[in-house]
């Protein structure tokens, strides 16, 4: 039984087995999950009973069309209907923008989740992969990652926050100014999935910004948060055009009738689910505490509801997984084949206390026990804390830009990748070979990628002089002014569009700290050229539902009582 479960791992490529798969080779018992980033408090048990007893109806009829639900789920967050689009889960939604919106090339940082890599790359897109170095925590600096994008040349740019698997998180005044930093890509994403959980800000959510913004779609997840991944149901928030777009291409009947009785059911429940995410972030604090009291483990910050650790000097994660599973019935998340990540790390998720006890003694046993199958950690580490493995990764994520696997059989074939060493035959893959020393003068920090160290097969840019950056503060924000109601411009066929030099005359200083567009080749023809709002939009005043005179009407789930969290995150910090 126990090579059979632990076989499932080898067969899937980027992700864990399902639950059920492991169900069903594990004589009908399933593990503790600390692998799936699930809600364990939400829904109630209450809630689940309601559902039981009415499963017959929900399982035989057809649910109503996903505008019914939409527009159902819009009252609650109190958003404009137009700006969102329902979608079977997430993912679904990622490969919609992948198809609709993503025409050439996307930069996201990595490690990440799996599908902003693999979607593109699999519709033959160049994505331009920015790495999180270990020895900064994982930390994602905004300005150099906008200093990489405009010296890569990439048309779209992604942030998770917090982001998955490390938890990290970006403040919302720091996510607005490199939104308008990047005013002139073709789509700016900000995928919020776990951001319910954060507790560092009250309100860290950008929906209301991303309505009035022409480029940028800000992705929401809801099984995660209300521990339903079964039922598949997420949605986006972005301008009527492109909302639209995306729903358009939805079919009609793309949500079940499951997320239908689960979004009619929110508002009678939205105490005990702000609840649920308030128990959430108290025990990620206590977890955090008890595995951070392990010998040699680290345990980085986060605002997901799961934790990045990196294992002790020694431990192979694959083996302290199987170890875990088998020995334990513990059901971890091991990083190996997460782009950026190695197999020294797992991501743990979020559970109740009695749950986290039985965590840290299986670990105890297993990376420091004395079982016949001996520990996995062979000794207390010493010296640097730096993974190798991981370092590796991060030079050649850097140095291949994303071309991992295709850049090396590339360079089998005789083409050759930048920075990669020659392959010696029976070593396996080759690491990127040293980097040359800098010329005296040079400017320091993290190395950008040359812009030839592309996905092989992909036109390529016009190398462009990559600017050197030298970080500024983040400035901190600034009340502004109501803005005032613009009239939506009128289209003008007589007259050819303005070059986009001359579309920006007036600076805007809170990008002050990110680098000036890089000159980019003219698009094809029929193309929104970069820098041009998309037409059709509605103006500040009509998204906020005002005459542009009075105030907006405050947001928060409609109720009695106030308890539910509002569009913009998750009201009351736990």
């Amino acid at each position: 039984m126990a090579d059979n479960v632990t076989s499932l791992f080898r067969s899937t490529a980027a992700h864990s087995p399902s639950m059920a798969a492991l169900t069903r080779e594990s004589d009908g018992a399933g593990p503790v999950d600390f692998c799936i980033p699930c809600n364990p408090y939400f829904p109630t048990p209450a809630m689940f009973e309601d559902m039981a007893g009415r499963l017959r109806d929900i399982i035989t009829y057809y649910p109503s069309s996903a505008d019914t639900i939409t527009a159902e789920l819009c009252g609650l967050l109190q958003l404009p209907p137009q700006c969102v689009a329902m979608g079977n889960g997430s993912t679904e939604l990622i490969t919609w923008i992948d198809h609709l919106l993503v025409r050439e090339s996307l930069a996201v940082p990595v490690p990440t989740f799996g599908r902003w890599t693999d979607q593109p790359m699999e519709t033959g897109k160049r994505v331009d992969m920015f790495p999180l170095q270990e020895a900064g925590g994982f930390a994602l600096d905004l300005a150099q990652y906008a200093e990489f994008i405009r010296a890569r040349g990439t048309r779209v740019a992604v942030i998770c926050n917090p982001n998955n698997p490390d938890g990290g998180f970006l403040h919302k005044h720091a996510i607005v100014q490199f939104m308008d930093a990047m005013a002139d890509l073709d789509l700016v994403v900000i995928d919020e999935s776990f951001l319910e959980f954060a507790d560092a800000e009250n309100e860290p959510s950008v929906v209301q910004e991303a309505m009035l913004r022409p480029n940028v779609i800000v992705l929401r997840s809801l099984g995660k948060n209300f521990g339903l991944h079964g039922i598949r149901f997420g949605y986006l928030v972005a301008n009527p055009a492109l909302a639209g777009r995306v729903r358009s291409m939805l079919p009609k009947w793309n949500l079940n009738s499951f997320a239908e009785h689960v979004v009619f059911m929110l508002k009678e429940h939205g105490a005990e689910y702000a609840q649920s995410l308030h128990q959430v972030r108290r025990d990620r604090m206590d977890m955090s505490g008890q595995l951070s009291s392990l010998p040699g483990l680290t345990v980085y910050p986060s605002q997901g509801n799961f934790l990045f650790v990196r294992l002790p000097v020694g431990a192979e994660g694959t083996v302290v997984r199987d170890r875990m599973l088998t020995e334990h019935r513990i059901l971890v998340r091991e990083c190996g084949n997460k782009i950026g990540s190695s197999s020294r790390f797992l991501r743990l998720v979020v559970r109740p206390q009695v749950d986290v006890r039985r965590l840290v003694s299986g670990l105890e046993q297993v990376l420091y026990g004395t079982s016949r199958k001996g520990a996995a950690a062979p000794g207390q580490a010493t010296g640097t804390g730096y993974s190798s493995g991981t370092a590796a990764v991060d030079r050649l994520v850097s140095q291949t830009n994303g071309s991992g696997t295709r850049g090396l059989a590339a360079q089998a074939a005789g083409a050759g990748a930048p920075g990669l060493a020659a392959p010696t035959a029976g070593t396996g893959m080759p690491l990127p070979a040293a980097a040359p020393a800098p010329a005296a003068g040079a400017g320091g920090g993290m190395p950008v990628p040359a812009a030839a160290s592309v996905v092989v097969g992909v036109p390529q840019p016009v190398a462009q002089p990559v600017p050197q950056f030298v970080p500024q503060p983040v400035p901190q924000p600034v009340p502004q002014p109501m803005p005032q109601q613009v009239p939506e411009p009128v289209p003008q066929p007589a007259q050819p569009l303005a070059p986009v030099a001359q579309t920006a005359q007036a600076p805007m200083p809170a990008a002050a700290a990110y680098p000036a567009p890089a000159q980019v080749p003219p698009p094809p023809a029929g193309l929104t050229p970069p820098g041009v709002p998309a037409r059709g939009g509605l103006t500040a005043a009509q998204v906020r539902g005002t005459d542009g005179l009075s105030a907006a009407p405050a947001t928060g789930w409609p109720g009695p009582q106030p308890a539910w969290p509002n569009a913009a995150g998750m009201g009351q910090a736990g």
